[in-house]
C-alpha cells in the first residue's frame, strides 16, 4: 500500500502514458533479489525504501521528519505508529542494499528514454549527453578515507567530494547511467567513469560531450559502438582548415592517426581500436554580445554535410549546456549540493536515491508536457517538484473514481509552471546579496574551539 501511495505521488500509475518507467512488480522483484529478510516488523526493506525516496522528495529532508510522516502514514491507514526517534530507520537504512537503488537509476531512466515520442530526437536518433561534477559530504574519517578532499584545501577545515558523472536523455531530461568515483587518484578521471557507462549506450546514439571527453580513445571506443559524437574538439589538437576534406567555410574531414597506447589501455583493445578515424572538424563563430565565447572548434563523427549541414551541427552542440544546467538542478533543486550522509555506503545511496527521484519526476513533467504540446524542458523542474510534493496526499489517498481528476489536475498545474524563454542571455557571474561577515574557518574546528578557550 506504501509504495503504491508512493508511485502515485509521482504520477507512476497504470492510468498515464509513462507509467512503465517504473511500476510495484519492478521494485517488489529487485527487493527480493537484493535485500535479505529482516525481523523488523516496521521497517521491512520496502518501508524504507518509501519512507527514503519520500525523506529526499520532502522540503524536509531530516530523518526526523521522514519517520514523522511514516507515523502519519501507519495512523492513516489504521496501524500503531512507531518510535518517533530516529535511530530504527537509520539502522534500516543501512540495512538497505546499495545495488538495489543503484538498479534502479538505469532501469527507470532507460525506460522513460525508450517511450519518449520520435518527435522529440534530433534527426530520428536519441542523443544523450554526458558531463561530470562533484558532490560534498560531511568531514568523517570514513569519508575522508573513501573520497578525500581536494588537494588545495588544508586538513581539518575541508570536506571530502566524490565525483559524479551522469549520462541525460536531451529528449527528456532523464538520467540514463551514473558512476561515483573519487576526485583525485588512477582510473578516477570523467572520462574513466564515463567509460564504465558505455554499456548504458545503444547503437545510433549521438553522444554530446565538452572538449575534457574529446580523445582519439574515446571517440573510437565510442565508434565501435556504432555510436556518432558531437564534442568540443579538445585544446591541444591544432586545426588548419587548410587542409582535408573541404566541406564548406571552416568546416572539413580530416584523418586521426591512432597515438601510443595509453597505460590504463591493455594491448588487446589498443590493437582493436582503428589506426586511423575520420574526424569532422567546424569552426562556430559567437555572434552573441555577452557572451564568454567568442568561437568554438566542435569534433564530430557526423561527416556527411548533406544531412548534418554545419548549422544544424553548431546547434546540437549548444543544446549541450542543457547538462550544465540538468546537473546544477539536482544538486541545487534536488538539495543533493551536499550530502548528509556520514558513511560512503551511505552517501552513495543518497546519491542514487536523488537520481532516481529525479528521474519519477522528469517522467511526471514528460506526461505533462506531450498532453500539451510542450517539449519536457519547457516545464520547470522546481515548479514540478513541488506540486507532485504538495499532491502528494490528495494522490495517495484518492478514490479511483477521483484519481484520474486530481492526476489531470497536477498535470495542468506541472505543465502550467514554464520554463523562461530568454534566448541569448548572458548574466555577470557576480551574486548581488553580500555574505554574512564570518571569517572563514583555517584550521581544524577542535583548535578553534581550544584558542577560544584560551582567551576566556
Amino acid at each position: 500500500m506504501q509504495l503504491q501511495s508512493l508511485l502515485q505521488g509521482f504520477l507512476q500509475d497504470d492510468s498515464v502514458l509513462f507509467s512503465s518507467v517504473l511500476t510495484v512488480q519492478d521494485i517488489v522483484d529487485l527487493i527480493s533479489q537484493t535485500c535479505v529478510e529482516t525481523c523488523d516488523r516496521i521497517f521491512t526493506p520496502l518501508v524504507t525504501l518509501c519512507t527514503f525516496l519520500r525523506q529526499i522528495h520532502s522540503d524536509d529532508p531530516s530523518c526526523r521528519a521522514a519517520v514523522a510522516r511514516l507515523n502519519a502514514t501507519r495512523a492513516a491507514q489504521g496501524l500503531a505508529p512507531g518510535s518517533p526517534l530516529t535511530g530504527g530507520y537509520c539502522k534500516a537504512r543501512q540495512r538497505l542494499p546499495e545495488t538495489l537503488l543503484h538498479r534502479l537509476v538505469p532501469l527507470s531512466g532507460q525506460r522513460l528514454q525508450q517511450q519518449v515520442p520520435t518527435a522529440w530526437h534530433w534527426h530520428g536518433r536519441a542523443v544523450k549527453i554526458v558531463d561530470g561534477s562533484g558532490v560534498s559530504m560531511p568531514d568523517t574519517e570514513a569519508n575522508q578515507q573513501d573520497y578525500p578532499q581536494p588537494g588545495s584545501q588544508a586538513p581539518g577545515v575541508g570536506f571530502p567530494v566524490a565525483r559524479l558523472v551522469v549520462v541525460f536523455s536531451l529528449a527528456c531530461g532523464a538520467v540514463l547511467a551514473a558512476a561515483v568515483g573519487r576526485l583525485q587518484g588512477k582510473q578516477t578521471s570523467e572520462p574513466m567513469l564515463f567509460h564504465s557507462l558505455h554499456a548504458y549506450l545503444e547503437c545510433d546514439d549521438v553522444v554530446l560531450a565538452d572538449r575534457y571527453y574529446c580523445s582519439y580513445w574515446e571517440i573510437a571506443l565510442l565508434l565501435g559502438l556504432g555510436i556518432d559524437v558531437v564534442m568540443r574538439l579538445h585544446q591541444r589538437r591544432k586545426v588548419d582548415f587548410r587542409h582535408g576534406q573541404q566541406l564548406g567555410h571552416e568546416d572539413h574531414v580530416v584523418s586521426w592517426t591512432k597515438p601510443v597506447r595509453p597505460a590504463w589501455m591493455d594491448e588487446a583493445t589498443y590493437a582493436a581500436l582503428p589506426a586511423t578515424i575520420e574526424m569532422r572538424e567546424l569552426r562556430v563563430q559567437v555572434p552573441q554580445r555577452g557572451f564568454r565565447t567568442r568561437v568554438v572548434l566542435v569534433a564530430t563523427t557526423l561527416r556527411d554535410a548533406k544531412v548534418f549541414a554545419k548549422e544544424e551541427v553548431a546547434g546540437l552542440y549548444r543544446a549541450r549546456w542543457h547538462a550544465e544546467l540538468d546537473l546544477p538542478s539536482i544538486k541545487q533543486t534536488m538539495q543533493m549540493d551536499v550530502l548528509r550522509c556520514k558513511t560512503p555506503a551511505m552517501v552513495r545511496k543518497e546519491i542514487w536515491g536523488h537520481l532516481l527521484v529525479y528521474n519519477l519526476i522528469r517522467a511526471a513533467m514528460a506526461q505533462a508536457a506531450l498532453g500539451r504540446g510542450l517539449l519536457p524542458r519547457q516545464v520547470s523542474l522546481q515548479g514540478a517538484r513541488q506540486t507532485l510534493e504538495a499532491f502528494h496526499n490528495q494522490l495517495s489517498e484518492a478514490s479511483p473514481p477521483r484519481l484520474q481528476d486530481v492526476f489531470q489536475m497536477v498535470l495542468s498545474a506541472i505543465a502550467s509552471h514554464r520554463v523562461g524563454n530568454r534566448p541569448d542571455r548572458s548574466e555577470p557571474r557576480a551574486c548581488k546579496r553580500r555574505p554574512k561577515p564570518y571569517p572563514l574557518l583555517r584550521v581544524p574546528r577542535p583548535q578553534a574551539r581550544a584558542r577560544l578557550a584560551k582567551t576566556a
